[in-house]
């Protein structure tokens, strides 16, 4: 890279933060552009001091905050910016549609005026799970059932039109269900946050439906290293590239890994039983052989190290 510039759009949200990190230590210059809808400065509060850091408050639906983020040499995009609630694309998809879609080709624009190469962060939400009886990898069908889904489909296929037809090096990368430190813990948070945070407040962990649902769980620093490989390799230039553990767990059985004793374990009706995905498992073997990128956290070892960070973060408020 020229200037060891990279631009994160996203950067004060969950993953973004964790990319931010990753960057910095590996001594990258990181401009970073965020709305602060769904990240927070308090996410990035770390990184304020630190001279190779910028960040912007600005939106990616915004042409014109787009173009700031690409004042001066910029030389890759990780573009994570997006709406990424799959309740809420069922009651609001316009606003999905807005951000994920026009937000993306906003970005778009911009890298292909400045030639730089974008790696969009995309969601294993996009395949057809209803088809899926072993680890899904990149030749899956994609059937997207929320209009979340709907739209990070598009975004990819917008993005990938402009590797085709404007030769723009373009990578894309669909982690797997991603938890850690700096997730949420409301109901937009992934359910590793939401569980952990519950059962350290002596709460009932609720589980939607029956329980049998699985997911593939992918520790944060693992799904930033994986996005960050894959934005500075040359050999995914073109390429879909899933990450995950391999290895899925069903709700039930995660909230017991979780629940500490005496913690009550309930099911409740599905608010949305037709966006249920049934089963998700990574074949995350495209990106071992491109990126010789594997994951090095176990769920057990990383829902300590959630458990912890939380503990930590209410003793210090």
């Amino acid at each position: 890279m020229a200037t060891n510039t990279v631009a994160v759009t996203g950067a004060a949200g969950f993953i973004g933060r964790w990319v931010v990190h990753g960057l910095l230590e590996r001594g990258y210059r990181v401009r970073g552009l965020d709305n602060l809808s769904n990240g927070s400065r308090r996410n990035v509060r770390e990184f304020r001091s630190d001279p190779n850091f910028e960040l912007i408050e600005g939106d990616v639906r915004d042409a014109g905050d787009v173009e700031t983020l690409f004042d001066g040499a910029i030389d890759e995009c990780i573009h994570l910016a997006a709406l990424i609630d799959v309740e809420d694309s069922l009651q609001n998809p316009e606003a999905h549609f807005d951000t994920n879609v026009v937000g993306t080709q906003n970005v778009l624009t911009a890298c292909k005026r400045t030639e730089t190469p974008l790696t969009l962060v995309g969601t294993c939400m996009v395949y057809d799970v209803a088809s899926s009886d072993g680890g899904i990898d990149e030749e899956h069908p994609t059937d997207p059932n929320s209009p979340y889904a709907g739209t990070k489909l598009a975004a990819e296929e917008i993005a990938e039109s402009y590797y085709h037809g404007f030769d723009l090096p373009v990578t894309v990368v669909r982690p797997f269900n991603t938890y850690g430190p700096y997730q949420k813990t409301g109901m937009a948070g992934g359910v590793v946050s939401i569980f952990v945070d519950r059962d350290l407040a002596g709460e009932p962990l609720k589980i939607f439906g029956d329980g049998t649902q699985t997911r593939d769980l992918l520790y944060c620093t693992d799904c930033a290293r994986f996005i960050i490989e894959a934005a500075l390799s040359d050999e995914a230039t073109g390429e879909v590239i899933n990450a995950g553990t391999g290895t899925d767990i069903s709700i039930n059985d995660l909230a017991a890994v979780v629940a500490s004793e005496g913690t009550e374990i309930t099911h409740v009706e599905h608010h949305h039983p037709q966006s249920e995905v049934q089963r998700l498992r990574c074949d995350a073997g495209k990106a071992e052989e491109l990126l010789g990128w594997t994951p090095e956290v176990s769920l057990e070892e990383g829902v300590k190290r959630l458990r912890d960070w939380l503990r930590e973060r209410e003793e210090a408020s």
